[in-house]
């Protein structure tokens, strides 16, 4: 059996038929048939075990993938890498392929942390993306390490320009504004 069809088997086999009934009602763009329904406590564990082995390693070379969980599991697999350059490139390789806010607000790269200065080159090239979660990941990745130690102006200026009529961009836009707002009131409510 190949590292895929491993994988899917072990997902599958994590199934709850409630769970997907019910998740499935809070992301409309996602097919319910694309979801198997496993409670995220049950994911993150079986991306812990999986994470730093070959399989993982081929796993995140396979896209697209059939199944909403499998896209969860490749973001939570990209989440403790801490090669940079290998997690920036795994990221870039990924944000084309996810298709709901859920995903794409689950992806993560820890190792940015070390990397502000560069990673924000990074950020500015997503914001002007054609790709709704792509805008989305950057907004979120704007919010998620600059809005502290490392905030300036220029950041909700970038949020404030972007134009879409797109409900998950916009919807990340406001939210954004409203964390910035609580962390830098004085300088962010003009932007209101």
């Amino acid at each position: 059996m190949n590292t895929e069809n491993k994988i899917r088997a072990e997902l599958l086999s994590l199934q709850d038929l409630e769970y997907k009934n019910f998740h499935s009602k809070l992301m409309p763009t996602v097919n319910p048939e694309a979801i198997i329904g496993i409670r995220m406590p049950i994911l993150r564990k079986y991306a812990k075990s999986l994470a730093k082995t070959a399989d993982a390693d081929e796993f995140l070379t396979i896209l697209p993938h059939k199944y909403y969980e499998e896209n969860n599991l490749h973001s939570l697999l990209i989440e403790p890498i801490k090669d940079y350059d290998k997690a920036i490139s795994l990221t870039d390789e990924f944000l084309p392929y996810i298709d709901n806010w859920a995903t794409c607000d689950l992806l993560a790269v820890r190792t940015v942390k070390k990397h502000l200065n560069s990673y924000i080159k990074k950020i500015d090239r997503w914001l002007e993306s054609e790709h709704i979660y792509t805008i989305r990941f950057g907004i979120n990745m704007l919010m998620r390490y600059y809005l502290e130690e490392e905030f300036k102006l220029e950041y909700p200026r970038k949020v404030a320009a972007i134009r879409s009529e797109e409900y998950y961009v916009n919807m990340a836009r406001a939210w954004y504004f409203a964390t910035a707002l609580a962390k830098n009131y004085d300088q962010v409510l003009p932007f209101l």
